[in-house]
């Protein structure tokens, strides 16, 4: 009869089998999104939200609906984190408690955005639906006349050809920047860039009371457009360089290394490879700027004047643009003059998503796809290149040896 040693023999399988096992839970996926997570997002949404209403309705002296909002969506985020740590654990819960808050912050632009748009389309819904406040000036009307006079076409005009002389001077000074930063260098780089990040960082109002003094009371020149273009154009110099400078250094350093390999000078490789490389990312910086330029207010209060009628002569005169006709009338206390007002905005909304499109198109396709005209020229080039096909086999018409013979 043998004795087993506790000390030494290990102890019977049936004993482990006995043992109770924890229940697995179920795989982590992280950025994924089941069923029970989204029944955990109701149901943590409608139990936060009776409990916040209980505690603010009945026992708590607390009043106002952003105090209301912003405590339901705590008590929303702890209750959640509370449900997803028990089925899934700390990590699961982290990683849902940031998805939701990104997601909670795109909502709330969107619907920021969206009020916004929508509040300016109900107040000047009365004098968009009007003709003629895309055909007439204020010229001949009045703050007690009604919405079927006047207009806001001379406000568009000056705003389109303030914009258009200041993305003529912002356009090439900030591109020609932005190149001296990344494709030259040197010593100056540091203090060109520091020139530029504070004039980004510079009020509106300023460049206006620089183009005031400067050319107006200084020179003597008369408040016109091209006054209020110059200081529009000082606002988009540091937008259009910081936003190339950015898109510059992201062309890949192989097609320049390639270029530079095949024989091609400096400039070559920046007209060539460079700038084609990098069209669209500055076409978008070049939106963001018109973008900027187009609803300033305070520059073009200073330098171009107000003006009721049209006014096409940038070099002469007064010249109204929309942020300024926007800027005037909403202070009047005639509903109809604040219409109007509300009206110009939604054309400034407008013509900033028409440039937005039209330099999309022009700035060609996205990153890391060809346009129209490269996969043209790519294809010309592969029939050019292509081998010349054989030469089918002319039958002799002198007749055989056979048919001789024969």
């Amino acid at each position: 009869m043998t004795i087993a040693d506790p000390r030494t023999d290990p102890p019977a399988a049936t004993d482990r089998a006995a043992e109770p096992r924890p229940a697995p839970r179920g795989r982590f996926r992280p950025g994924g999104a089941v069923r029970e997570d989204r029944f955990a997002l109701a149901g943590a949404a409608v139990a936060s939200l009776t409990l916040v209403w209980i505690l603010f309705t009945r026992l708590l002296p607390f009043t106002g609906a952003l105090g209301f909002a912003a405590c339901w969506y705590v008590a929303f985020l702890l209750l959640y984190a509370v449900i997803v740590t028990h089925e899934h654990g700390r990590l699961a819960a982290a990683d849902r408690l940031v998805s939701v808050l990104v997601h909670s912050a795109g909502l709330l632009t969107v619907t920021v955005i969206a009020a916004i748009l929508g509040f300016t389309v109900l107040r000047g819904a009365q004098a968009f639906a009007h003709a003629n406040f895309f055909t007439q000036t204020m010229s001949d009307t009045g703050a007690l006349d009604p919405l079927t006079s006047g207009g806001v076409l001379h406000a568009v005009v000056g705003s389109l050809i303030q914009l258009g002389i200041g993305v003529a001077i912002a356009m090439p000074l900030g591109i020609a920047t932005a190149l001296f930063l990344v494709e030259v260098g040197g010593r100056l780089t540091r203090p060109v860039r520091l020139i530029v990040d504070t004039m980004s960082a510079l009020p509106s109002v300023l460049a206006g009371l620089f183009v005031l003094a400067a050319f107006i009371l200084t020179f003597g020149f008369q408040k016109s457009g091209l006054a209020a273009a110059l200081a529009i154009a000082i606002m988009m110099v540091p937008i259009v360089t910081r936003a190339s400078e950015v898109v510059l250094r992201l062309v890949p350093g192989g097609l320049r290394e390639a270029a530079y390999a095949l024989g091609a000078g400096q400039w070559q490789v920046v007209r060539h490879v460079v700038l084609p490389t990098a069209r669209s990312g500055l076409a978008t910086g070049i939106v963001l700027a018109m973008a900027r330029g187009v609803g300033e207010t305070a520059p073009v209060l200073l330098t171009a004047g107000f003006a009721r009628g049209m006014n096409a002569d940038p070099f002469e005169g007064n010249m109204t643009n929309l942020p300024l006709y926007i800027y005037t009338y909403v202070k009047f206390p005639q509903p109809d003059m604040v219409s109007r007002a509300f009206g110009a905005a939604l054309v400034l909304a407008l013509v900033v998503l028409v440039l937005f499109t039209v330099a999309r198109l022009l700035g060609g396709a996205a990153p890391g796809q060809m346009t129209r005209r490269a996969r043209r020229r790519l294809a010309a080039a592969e029939r050019a290149s292509a081998p010349a096909p054989a030469p089918l086999p002319v039958k002799s018409p002198l007749p055989s040896e056979k048919e001789t013979s024969a």
